[in-house]
């Protein structure tokens, strides 16, 4: 390599400057010299030659773009000497420099999303912050196809802020659409870069989500977010139930538990706020849990089964067992029921027993029976 050779784009050895906007620069100035040397040739070539206004437009056209049709050619040394200096030495040689440009752009645009470092214009989108420290992938996956089997969530952009994937997103998550940003949830620059200002909802995972010390770093993720007023579209996990008071207490609008094995509770949280505490519930038996009942069920609706078991306080109704062993949840509320088993979500510190959902039963057959007569009997005097 020779000592004093000096690089064709010296502007490339400026590592602090931003080479998107350099180059994209670089090609509006070019632009603007070749559209300069066609309005020149154009009038030159009006000028000298016995052509109109349009044919001498077109003559020029047909030579940068090096068809040469042939029906028109300058006739004169002047035009002849133009078309030389300005068209092929001029003209075409900033031609070919755009094209480089763009190519190089392209190449360079291409680097920095592999990267995780290139800036999308977003807005209205979902912005994920750290990455789960087992089953990442897997998590984005199931996470995005159903966010965005949801009406309205169907094109939603998804936005990963994160330290991992240094060598570019997995194919699976960037075939869907799935973009992400290489930083951290504390750095201002980088809340920027992914534009959370404007973002739908703003999810901050935990870091490791078997390991209470990460509510450390959730806990100034959010604090930055709050600080940006965008606590009230913030949603985030929590480890130490212990800790969810500072997150309210911050102005968070949802805090929920790290459950890798079920993003569907991530999702309704997004969609459906609120709907996530009972998904939620149903993962610890500390509180509800879903309980299955066996006993016949032959002569009463499913109107009337939810209805005895609220008024007799055991829990809600959640879904029926049929002769077939199938589960049937959100039955038809007037037909009749014909089964061998509930399941009822029930506090998990009483869970009342099969005989007192039994009796519960017995005791709104008899209530109808007495409403029933009763109707009749005012039919009748009526």
């Amino acid at each position: 390599m020779q000592r004093n050779r000096r690089p064709l784009n010296p502007e490339h050895q400026s590592t602090h400057l931003p080479m998107g906007g350099l180059i994209r620069h670089r090609m509006k100035r070019l632009f603007l010299i070749l559209a300069g040397l066609l309005v020149l040739q154009i009038l030159v070539i009006w000028t000298v030659e016995e052509l109109t206004l349009f044919e001498s437009v077109w003559i020029t056209m047909t030579t940068i773009s090096t068809v040469g049709y042939g029906d028109f050619a300058p006739k004169t040394y002047t035009g002849r000497i133009s078309t030389i200096l300005i068209m092929f030495v001029g003209a075409i040689t900033m031609l070919t420099l755009i094209i480089s440009d763009y190519i190089e752009y392209r190449f360079y645009r291409r680097e920095r999303i592999v990267m995780g470092k290139w800036i999308y214009k977003m807005n209205d989108h979902i912005v994920i912050i750290n990455t789960p420290k087992h089953g990442g992938e897997q998590y984005f996956m199931r996470f995005a196809s159903q966010i965005r089997a949801i009406p309205g969530y169907e094109t939603i952009p998804i936005m990963i802020l994160t330290r991992q994937f240094p060598s570019g997103l997995p194919t699976e998550l960037s075939d869907i659409g799935v973009v992400h940003y290489h930083g951290a949830g504390f750095e201002a620059e980088s809340l920027k870069a992914v534009h959370a200002g404007s973002a739908r909802h703003i999810i901050v995972l935990a870091a490791d989500e078997a390991d209470p010390y990460s509510d450390s770093l959730t806990f100034d993720i959010a604090h930055r977010l709050t600080e940006l007023n965008l606590g009230n579209h913030t949603i985030v996990e929590c480890v130490n139930d212990d800790n969810r008071g500072r997150f309210k207490t911050l102005g968070i609008r949802t805090t929920i538990r790290p459950v890798r094995t079920y993003p569907e509770i991530m999702v309704r949280s997004v969609v459906a706020p609120g709907s996530e505490k009972v998904l939620e519930d149903m993962f610890n038996y500390e509180h509800d849990h879903p309980h299955r009942y066996d006993l016949k069920l032959d002569d009463l609706d499913w109107a009337d089964i939810v209805s005895a078991l609220v008024r007799h306080g055991i829990g809600t109704a959640l879904a029926y067992i049929d002769n077939d062993n199938e589960v049937i949840c959100h039955p038809a509320t007037n037909k009749e029921v014909e089964g061998k088993g509930l399941i009822v979500l029930v506090k998990s510190s009483e869970t009342p027993d099969v005989s007192v959902v039994e009796e519960a039963l017995d005791r709104y057959r008899v209530f109808l029976k007495q409403w029933r007569n009763h109707a009749d009997q005012a039919e009748k005097d009526g």
